[in-house]
């Protein structure tokens, strides 16, 4: 294997996005580093699951489609024309989010300023000379935040979960951090003044008198390493507020639309759901832990949010297709489906969208 082929492998492996391997899964199953607590239908009492679901592709999948070939040249910058200076915070039940790139977005209602899986880094890495960088800046100047007053942490994987940037965040802004299960322990260990509020799937907490968020399942796993696999939960979050209700899903496989179902059952009508659509080929190798842009527009239908913001592209390069397909394919995944790009949104970093009310409801 080539050096570089080698270095991209090992870059993929430690960000998460790709698998660890059997040798690794032994040393998982050894004890737990995160989380000591009852088994459920979704922790088998050293590991956590996607209930009916599928695990991670392992160590020997990886090499095979790392040196397979298939993997398209991204640029090495594809800058944004947008900077946002957002206000110090929005009230009522107005709705402003701005794309900051990948899966961070600022989310700006009921008074509240809340952030998604923040990475200001310039790399999704455990070092700062290898792993994917970004390819653009962040669409807010981090000196240019409102204050911050939560950060959803949706799981462990580095795109996802920056030590470095939620430490800078707690020196300016010390916000709530509320995550699933385990990844306290990963934040505590970095810096215990880490205010957090940590939950299972189901679990909700009280973010202000007004606004409520609620820890709901979704199809991924964890790995900050070697060791690790699967240790700590991943979840996605239900907002709700005097906006109305705000669904945002960190890093997701389709797993036959059942969690979209799911929400849209007990939850009812949403003003906007956040959604991934990128890092998503080899479909063999990715299938059950990224959904597809095909896939992300179809969960917008089954979740019955009014509106979508698309996430998770064109900042760092984990997977073989190229920005343009991936906007390519949300375009075509749009027109085949029948709903429009003023509907299910890609922003640039930087670029915002004050979120229109709901057609059928005050939200």
């Amino acid at each position: 294997m080539k050096r570089r082929q080698f270095l991209k492998a090992l870059g993929l492996l430690l960000v998460g996005s790709a698998a660890t391997g059997a040798g690794a899964l032994a040393l998982a199953r050894s004890r737990n580093p995160y989380y000591d607590g009852p088994v459920s239908d979704h922790f088998d009492g050293v590991n956590f699951f996607n209930p009916e679901g599928h695990p991670p592709k392992g160590f020997v999948d990886l090499l095979k489609w790392q040196m397979g070939g298939g993997r398209k040249k991204w640029p090495k910058t594809y800058p944004s024309p947008h900077n946002d200076m957002p206000p110090e915070q929005v009230g009522g039940e107005d709705l402003r989010v701005s794309f900051i790139g990948h899966a961070s977005v600022l989310i700006q209602t009921g008074g509240l300023n809340i952030l998604t899986d923040p990475v200001w880094s310039q790399r999704c890495s455990p070092v700062t000379w290898a792993g994917p960088k970004r390819v653009n800046q962040p669409g807010i100047k981090f000196e240019d935040l409102p204050p911050i007053d939560v950060v959803l942490l949706s799981h462990n994987h580095y795109d996802h979960l920056d030590v470095v940037t939620l430490s800078r965040l707690k020196a300016d802004h010390n916000p709530l951090i509320v995550t699933p299960l385990g990844n306290d322990r990963i934040l505590k260990d970095y810096d215990a003044d880490f205010r957090i509020e940590v939950g299972d799937w189901g679990d909700t907490f009280e973010l202000s008198d007004t606004m409520k968020v609620s820890l709901e399942p979704m199809h991924h796993w964890s790995a900050r390493g070697m060791g690790d696999r699967r240790n700590a939960l991943w979840a996605a979050f239900m907002l709700q507020g005097p906006a109305g209700q705000i669904y945002h899903i960190g890093d997701t496989g389709f797993h036959g639309g059942e969690n979209y179902r799911d929400v849209k059952e007990r939850y009812g009508p949403i003003r906007l759901a956040i959604l991934p659509f990128g890092a998503y080929e080899p479909r063999d190798f990715m299938r059950h832990q990224h959904q597809n842009p095909d896939e992300s527009v179809q969960g917008h239908i089954l979740c019955g949010t009014e509106h979508t913001l698309g996430h998770h592209w064109g900042t760092f390069q984990l997977t073989d297709e190229s920005i343009e397909e991936q906007l390519e394919a949300l375009d075509a995944a749009r027109q085949k489906h029948n709903i429009s790009a003023d509907v299910f949104r890609a922003l640039q970093p930087g670029q915002f969208w004050d979120v229109p009310l709901n057609s059928n409801s005050s939200n």
